[in-house]
C-alpha cells in the first residue's frame, strides 16, 4: 500500500445458492471489498460460481477459515445454519456479514451478539430495509420535525408463494424458523428503525393451510408509549398478485410506503405555514433526503410536493390531546424508479450494507444492522411465534449488552 491507501478487505462467501450469486452481483466493483472465496458442499454450485468470478472454490466454512487472506465471512447458507457458523467465523477472528435472520432463537441471536462483542468484529446482519433510501428519508424527515414520532406502524404483505413447493425448506420451521423469523424480521427491524425503540410485547395469530402448513401470520407488537407496530405476512399469492404497504400514523400525517422492496413512498401531511414552506422547499434537498452511503442512485429519483393552502379550517384541530393550527395539505411523493426500478433498489440496498460492513471494518463505526438489531429482530420473531402457537400475549425480553460479555 501506498499513499495510506488500504488494501480491499477479502471476504469469503459460504453458500453458493440462487441468493450468494445476486449479493455477489450486487458487490461487483465495490471499493474496498475483494472476494477471496466461494464454498458450499456441493462442489458443483461452489466451483460454478468460484469459476463465475475467478476465485477458489472450496467444500466449507472450515476450508475458508484456513485462507489468510479471508478477513470477513459472508453467510448465504440456510436460516438454522446462521448462529453457528457466525460464531465459528468471530471466534476465527473474522468478520461477518450474516443473511437475515441472524439465528432462528433469540438465545442463539443472543450469542452471536455476544462473541461479535467479546471478539471486537464488525457483524451486519442483510436487513436491508435499513438501507433503502425512502425509509431514509422517512426517519430525516422526523428529525427534521415534518413528521411527527410515529404512533402506529402497519406491514401488510401478501407474498408469492408460486416457488414454494411443498418441500421448501421454508415451510419447515427446523429450518427457517418460521414465517416471523425467516421473513418476519426484516420488518420488526423496521419498525424498530422507524419508531427509535424496541418493542416490549406481542400477540399474535397463525392461520394453517386445510392439510398443510402454517401460510399466514399476524401480529401486534407494542412499543413504549403506546406505539402499536402491526404485521401480517400471508405467502398464498402468485408473483404478479403480490403486494406489500407499509404504512405509518404520525398523527397529523401519513406515511404510505409500497413494496417489501420499496421504491416508492406518499406522504399526506397537515400543516401550518412555516411547515408548508419547509415542505416546498424539499425537492431541493432531494439528494441529501434520500443519500444512503454505497448505494448508487441511477439518477431517475424525484421527489414532487404540492402544498393545498387552506384546504382545511384555520380553527386549531386536536388529536389525542394534540392541539395545532393545520389549515394546509402536504402531498409529498418520493419515487425511486417506480416498480421496474426494484431489482436495482434491492440490489443497491445489499450493496450499501456491504458497503457499511467495509465501512465500520476500517473505521470502527457501528452498522446500521448491526448484531443488536439482528437479536432484536428476532427476540420478537420468536416471541411472536410463540404468542401464535399458545394464544398468549408474549413479553419481548430484553437483554442488556452488559450481560453478553
Amino acid at each position: 500500500m501506498t499513499g495510506g491507501a488500504r488494501a480491499p478487505l477479502g471476504i469469503g462467501l459460504v453458500g453458493c445458492g440462487g441468493f450468494a450469486e445476486f449479493v455477489l452481483d450486487a458487490a461487483a466493483g465495490l471499493p474496498g471489498l475483494r472476494l477471496a472465496a466461494v464454498a458450499d458442499p456441493s462442489a458443483e454450485r461452489a466451483a460454478r460460481l468460484g469459476a463465475r468470478h475467478g476465485v477458489p472454490a472450496l467444500a466449507s466454512l472450515d476450508e475458508l477459515l484456513e485462507l489468510g487472506d479471508v478477513e470477513a465471512v459472508l453467510i448465504a447458507t440456510p436460516p438454522a445454519t446462521h448462529a453457528e457458523m457466525a460464531v465459528t467465523a468471530l471466534r476465527a477472528g473474522r468478520h461477518v456479514f450474516c443473511e437475515k435472520p441472524l439465528a432462528t432463537t433469540a438465545e442463539d441471536a443472543a450469542a452471536v451478539a455476544a462473541e461479535a462483542r467479546r471478539t471486537g468484529r464488525v457483524l451486519v446482519v442483510d436487513h436491508v430495509l435499513r438501507y433503502n433510501p425512502l425509509l431514509r428519508a422517512v426517519r430525516r424527515l422526523t428529525e427534521r420535525g415534518l413528521l411527527g414520532p410515529a404512533r402506529r406502524f402497519l406491514f401488510e404483505n401478501d407474498a408469492s408463494d408460486e416457488d414454494l413447493g411443498p418441500d421448501h425448506w421454508f415451510w419447515d420451521r427446523a429450518h427457517s424458523g418460521g414465517i416471523f423469523v425467516e421473513h418476519g424480521v426484516h420488518f420488526f427491524d423496521a419498525a424498530r428503525a422507524l419508531l427509535g425503540s424496541d418493542p416490549v410485547s406481542v400477540r399474535a395469530t397463525a392461520v394453517r393451510r386445510p392439510d398443510g402448513p402454517v401460510d399466514m401470520v399476524s401480529a401486534d407488537v407494542v412499543h413504549p408509549d403506546g406505539v402499536l407496530a402491526s404485521h401480517l405476512h400471508s405467502f398464498t399469492h402468485a408473483h404478479r398478485a403480490e403486494r406489500q404497504l407499509m404504512r405509518l400514523d404520525h398523527g397529523f400525517a401519513e406515511t404510505r410506503i409500497c413494496g417489501w422492496i420499496p421504491v416508492r413512498a406518499e406522504v399526506l401531511a397537515w400543516t401550518d405555514e412555516e411547515g408548508a414552506l419547509a415542505w416546498e422547499r424539499l425537492p431541493s434537498l432531494a439528494d441529501a433526503l434520500l443519500s444512503v452511503d454505497g448505494f448508487t442512485r441511477h439518477g431517475f429519483e424525484r421527489v414532487t410536493v404540492e402544498v393545498e393552502r387552506d384546504a382545511g379550517s384555520s380553527v386549531p384541530a386536536r388529536g389525542r390531546g394534540e392541539q395545532r393550527t393545520v389549515p394546509h395539505r402536504v402531498r409529498a411523493v418520493l419515487d425511486l424508479g417506480g416498480e421496474p426500478r426494484k431489482p436495482y433498489v434491492y440490489a443497491q440496498s445489499v450493496r450499501a450494507a456491504l458497503a457499511d460492513l467495509v465501512r465500520a471494518v476500517h473505521e470502527g463505526s457501528v452498522p446500521q444492522a448491526d448484531a443488536v438489531s439482528g437479536l432484536s429482530a428476532v427476540a420478537v420473531a420468536e416471541a411472536a411465534t410463540v404468542a401464535a402457537d399458545t394464544g398468549v400475549a408474549q413479553p419481548v425480553p430484553q437483554i442488556p449488552l452488559e450481560a453478553w460479555s
